[in-house]
């Protein structure tokens, strides 16, 4: 359903919306690509959307080298959790940022809601605490809006249309915090991998002119290879391996249609994750997180947490 709240020739400021409102610039795109990568970045309607995310991790691990300890394709986690994320303009200017918030739960293997607070490593014997990503913010932009603006190149497969973005990240941790957490080099090597897809009818819906309601009905087919996580203590330069994961992830309007056991976890112990950040900030991903969070931005090492936390 279309709720046209601006038109195609309206100007760009809208003082009816607030000045951070991002329907109005929105509504100025005349791309097809361009209007369906903004849909994933938020709600053009200036609320808050979900992006519920639910997969899993297996070890990727050279030559089987950690058999029996760790097997070579052996699913370690389930994961559960959602990015929650708004479009917010910043004022009197033709610049957009998305900003979210992103909380994963790293879940028993077997049962995908039992959230896990612990986890044995089998290469050291101890006991860790697991730490889920909680990632406060994850914000990118600002990025400018003008009629032209394009997404990426667009592919008609069946009855949905599908565009892919992937990314190969690689950060210096030990130059931009001064901290290794043990990866080689101290550098973050990873990859991502993302599809989106969207049905036909749904295109069709959304791409027309004026300002979408609702939160775009989006699949998306997302792959990781990355270090192994933090909180488990295994240092990528001693223990050779990786994390695989795999996971599908589609919107959802709001943060009230998340399933209830998954709210509850947030509600009882991660509260700030029920909705998106009010304006943008400093952004924040699995490891930086980890480094404000578990190692008090420093004034603690990986090294020193995994020692103070493993448990014989």
């Amino acid at each position: 359903m279309l709720l046209s709240t601006s038109t195609p020739g309206a100007a760009a400021h809208d003082e009816s919306h607030g000045p951070t409102h991002p329907g109005p610039l929105y509504a100025t795109v005349t791309d097809p690509s361009g209007k369906l990568s903004l849909q994933t970045f938020g709600r053009p309607d200036g609320k808050d959307m979900v992006f519920r995310i639910s997969g899993s991790v297996y070890a990727n691990v050279e030559g089987n080298s950690l058999d029996p300890a760790i097997r070579h394709g052996q699913k370690l986690f389930n994961i559960e959790g959602y990015n929650i994320r708004r479009l917010y303009r910043v004022p009197d200017t033709n610049q957009l940022y998305q900003l979210s918030r992103e909380i994963v739960f790293y879940t028993d293997p077997a049962d995908p809601q039992r959230v896990l607070r612990e986890w044995t490593n089998p290469i050291d014997g101890k006991t860790y605490p697991v730490v889920p990503i909680n990632n406060d913010t994850v914000n990118f932009g600002p990025f400018p809006i003008t009629p032209s603006y394009a997404g990426p190149p667009l592919q008609q497969l069946h009855d949905e249309t599908l565009w892919t973005s992937d990314i190969g990240v690689r950060t210096n941790f030990a130059a931009t915090l001064g901290e290794r957490f043990g990866l080689t080099g101290g550098v973050y090597a990873a990859q991502e991998m993302f599809d989106f897809s969207v049905d036909q009818r749904e295109v069709a819906a959304r791409t027309k002119p004026g300002v979408p309601y609702g939160a775009m009905k989006t699949k998306i087919s997302w792959a990781r290879t990355s270090p192994w996580a933090p909180f488990m203590c295994l240092p990528e330069s001693d223990v050779r391996g990786q994390l695989t994961y795999h996971a599908r992830s589609w919107s959802l309007g709001s943060y009230g249609q998340i399933e209830p056991w998954l709210r509850a976890e947030v509600e009882a112990n991660h509260p700030l994750y029920q909705a998106a950040p009010a304006e943008p900030g400093p952004s924040e991903n699995s490891w930086t997180s980890f480094y404000n969070k578990q190692l008090g931005k420093g004034t603690t090492t990986w090294a020193g947490w995994c020692a103070a936390n493993g448990r014989a």
